[in-house]
């Protein structure tokens, strides 16, 4: 069952290409080292998922003999917008001298940004100068939430992936990937806590309530047998003309026109 408005079809060639000058550690081709089986199920994940690997929506890991496909950036908020009914999210750092604050709604015990008064002299690509960061999601139905992330929370976050948060953009930019960083969290508690929804559409014939969303602009597919004749073109049948009538008088002759012979069509 694949997302409403997904090609599969590009997703799959795009992620072909790629898997074709992929690499692992050891700077071989991941097709040759990785398992079939392992290829098929990344293959797999990012085609239910609904993602791109064209828009950088997920990315190709070999780890050992295994390939897994691990989501983006990019894909966790085009998930949490399919999935989750999110309409837009958007992050913001917290430095050394603004002056934030926000509460909880006791009602909800959703998060409403109160205050971030901030000067451009604190603003700077400096770890030690960050604070925090949090991120605010707006829904299809018009309500907002926010998730707010102290910076030993992000370094800790950091420490999970493969890097350990020291990599050349973690050292650079940290407060780009920080913001990066609690976006994916709020998507994926978005993505975590969703139905599968948006697959299907209501439908009184069927006997769940539910049927398959269509696929825009896609047949069905059909599985051709391979063979090595040659195919068979359309035969041209000619229409026996009329024979004459010898008893039927002969019509008058009428002036003609001239034409050109067309030349056959087939």
């Amino acid at each position: 069952m694949l997302p409403p408005n997904y090609s599969a079809e590009n997703a799959m060639r795009s992620a072909w290409l790629i898997l074709g000058e992929t690499k692992d550690a050891s700077k071989a081709p991941v097709l040759t080292t990785c398992t079939r089986d392992s290829v098929a199920n990344a293959l797999f994940n990012m085609v239910t998922q609904g993602l791109s690997p064209a828009k950088h929506q997920c990315a190709f890991i070999a780890r050992g003999n295994k390939l897994t496909m691990q989501r983006q950036y990019a894909g966790s908020i085009a998930l949490a917008r399919r999935f989750g009914g999110m309409k837009d999210i958007k992050a913001g750092t917290i430095y050394e001298g603004d002056e934030f604050e926000y509460e909880i709604i006791p009602e909800t015990g959703r998060r409403r940004v109160v205050k971030h008064l901030q000067k451009m002299e604190n603003i700077q690509d400096d770890i030690t100068k960050i604070k925090g960061v949090y991120a605010v999601a707006t829904f299809n139905d018009g309500t907002t939430d926010m998730l707010p992330m102290g910076v030993a929370q992000v370094r800790k976050s950091w420490s999970q992936g493969e890097l350990g948060g020291k990599g050349p953009a973690h050292t650079n930019f940290p407060s780009s990937m920080a913001e990066k960083t609690v976006i994916n969290k709020f998507c994926k508690l978005i993505i975590d806590s969703s139905d599968d929804a948006v697959l299907f559409t209501g439908n009184d014939d069927d006997e769940h309530g539910a049927v398959v969303q269509p696929l825009a602009n896609h047949g069905p597919v059909v599985d051709l047998p391979e063979t090595n004749e040659e195919p068979i073109q359309d035969a041209v049948v000619m229409e026996e003309p009329p024979k004459a009538n010898k008893s039927a008088k002969a019509p008058k002759e009428q002036p003609t026109i001239p034409i050109s012979p067309a030349e056959p069509n087939f």
